[in-house]
């Protein structure tokens, strides 16, 4: 039987162990052993399903299939899958027939469309700045945006903390376009906003920045996933078509 080789701390990371950084902290710290021998150096490559790993001497369970979940998270929820606190998370409306973890955030008072994986490649190259992929957002915001100010937002902002200033592509929607049809609020209109790179609450600290207050913000799109007619809190598996433009998407296999 032909088994394609992976590296060991996605195998980990498949199997439930816990996140590939953290997996990767457990091979470096000794912890981890493949067909009895320690392993501490990274980049090493398994057998799923053939070689024998041990984490602190017990061995690690088959790994899971990878599984996609677009989720629309409702305002309210955190995007996380527990929260000590006792808070609703978003991982509370994902079917629980694989433990699979969200791929970057949504503030707890944004909503729109949030990714369930357990593909941590995937969800890496989704995340990171270097990829630079679009997340595309429906905001409602607080009176009009001006030229001058959706030039400042074109060309960049500097927020604390970055190195480098903030971006945003500015679409606008059209006088009177309203959210699925909604009553807009008097004294509020609704734009678009595309991002390639994103931090915790970067579009409210941009529009703070030009001073534009947000009533409301949805994630519409990521990358060449769209939320199209979900309902907050309905959520769906990706097709086989989908994960593999995604895939493609990122450079992915």
């Amino acid at each position: 039987m032909s088994v394609e080789p992976e590296r060991l701390q996605k195998v980990m990371a498949r199997a439930g162990v816990a996140s590939r950084r953290k997996s990767e902290e457990l091979i470096a710290a000794g912890r981890v052993r493949v067909n009895g021998d320690v392993v501490t150096e990274m980049g090493v490559q398994v057998r799923p399903g053939l070689d024998r790993i041990e984490v602190d001497g017990e061995p690690i369970g088959a790994p899971e299939a990878l599984a996609y979940y677009l989720l629309y998270k409702p305002m309210g929820y955190l995007s996380t899958v527990r929260d000590p606190h006792g808070q609703r998370v978003a991982a509370e409306l994902v079917p629980d027939e694989a433990r699979l973890y969200p791929v970057g955030r949504l503030d707890q008072d944004s909503e729109g469309l949030l990714l369930f994986t357990n593909d941590g490649e995937l969800a890496l190259r989704l995340t990171h700045p270097r990829y630079a992929h679009d997340k595309e957002y429906r905001v409602l915001i607080r009176g009009e945006l001006s030229s001058a100010q959706v030039q400042r937002l074109e060309t960049g902002i500097p927020l604390e903390g970055k190195a480098r200033p903030a971006r945003a592509e500015v679409k606008r929607l059209g006088e009177g376009w309203a959210w699925r049809g909604e009553p807009v609020p008097p004294g509020a209109r609704w734009v678009g906003l595309v991002l390639r790179e994103g931090h915790k609450r970067q579009i409210r600290e941009m529009l703070q920045a030009v001073g534009i207050g947000v009533r409301r913000l949805i994630r519409v799109r990521m990358g060449n996933l769209i939320l199209g007619d979900l309902e907050p809190g309905q959520g769906r598996h990706l097709t086989d078509a989908e994960v593999r433009d995604l895939c493609r998407l990122v450079g992915l296999a």
